[in-house]
């Protein structure tokens, strides 16, 4: 089996290739290559099996990225949620053209006769619009209110139809909020909901621009690696033409993270300072704080533990290398 991760140096792209170099095989075969591409050369896991780690734009999607014989492909390239909602044209190109990329890289595989290689692409809560109260079921209708929701909903889109036309095969799983991330803050919308864990368990002040009953619909690094490699080995037959879910996240409030935090370490909410941001809140407001989410289950996905386990998880996981990569 061949597999490709776009996005490979990306937080993500990185958990799932230590993930399959460490097992050595996927969906019970024997991984025989491995290829990593993003704008810098990935960093390259030890494994028992050949990595390629490749640099380059998305856009211009080099045909060695997805290679002939690849199997799956792991498309996690993207411009994240503030930053596509500050920068328009850059959102647009790599969210969308550099799906079209991908799209025109699996029908070259397809033309030369190979089988149409299993896509798993990582879509985005920000594709939905709700109230604090709503629940969405399954079937709710994506009516983004940002400029990454839309692109990412635009995405599925395309991809459903390539899928449906036999280039691909392909997954698109609407990740929640991802916490606890480690190493620095990044130009993500969301990227508060890590920091007010990750920098108070490194005894660092955070601030939090919403208030603590903001809900929020999230999910842990480890939760979300397994519902990825899941999406990459299911049978798809169920699926029909509707290529997209929503896996079963936690629906939590800002303030129930704290205390989880505090549960694992007390006292460490006190380094929380209350920052309004309206610009902030105004992106992340507009995100559902809670799904049904029955059609995955169905289909397999493992549902989450409790927030106070997030917090063990990026404890054991990445604080110490976080400190490291900090210098603290």
């Amino acid at each position: 089996m061949k597999i490709s991760i776009l996005g490979g140096g990306g937080f993500l792209g990185r958990r799932i290739a230590n993930r399959l170099a460490q097992q050595g095989t996927y969906a019970g075969r024997p991984i025989a290559g491995l290829t990593l591409f993003d704008v810098a050369p990935p960093p390259a896991p030890d494994a028992p099996f050949p990595v390629t780690a490749l640099a380059g734009d998305v856009v211009d999607l080099p045909e060695a990225a997805i290679p002939e014989g690849t199997d799956v492909v792991f498309h996690l390239a993207a411009v994240v949620s503030a930053q596509a909602e500050a920068d328009y044209e850059l959102g647009r190109r790599v969210n969308l053209r550099g799906t079209d990329a991908v799209v025109d890289a699996c029908r070259r595989l397809v033309a030369g006769g190979a089988k149409a290689p299993r896509v798993v692409f990582t879509s985005s809560v920000a594709s939905f619009s709700a109230t604090q109260a709503d629940t969405l079921p399954d079937d709710a209708r994506q009516v983004p209110g940002n400029s990454y929701g839309a692109q990412k909903a635009a995405a599925e889109l395309i991809l459903a139809d390539a899928s449906r036309r036999g280039f691909m095969d392909v997954v698109s799983v609407r990740l929640p909020t991802v916490v606890v991330r480690p190493g620095r803050p990044n130009k993500a919308a969301s990227s508060f909901f890590s920091s007010i864990i990750r920098e108070p368990l490194l005894g660092l002040e955070a601030e939090l621009p919403v208030p603590d009953d903001f809900a929020v619909w999230v999910c842990s690094p480890r939760r979300a690696v397994d519902w990825l490699l899941h999406a990459g080995a299911m049978d798809t037959g169920a699926m029909g033409l509707d290529r997209s879910l929503s896996p079963p996240g936690i629906s939590t409030t800002v303030g129930d993270m704290l205390r989880a935090m505090d549960e694992v370490r007390f006292g460490s909410s006190a380094l929380v300072r209350r920052v309004a941001d309206p610009a902030i809140a105004a992106i992340v407001g507009t995100w559902p704080s809670a799904f049904t989410a029955e059609r995955a289950r169905a289909l397999g996905f493992v549902p989450h533990g409790p927030f106070v386990d997030v917090v063990r998880a990026f404890i054991e996981d990445d604080l110490a290398a976080t400190k490291r990569e900090r210098g603290l």
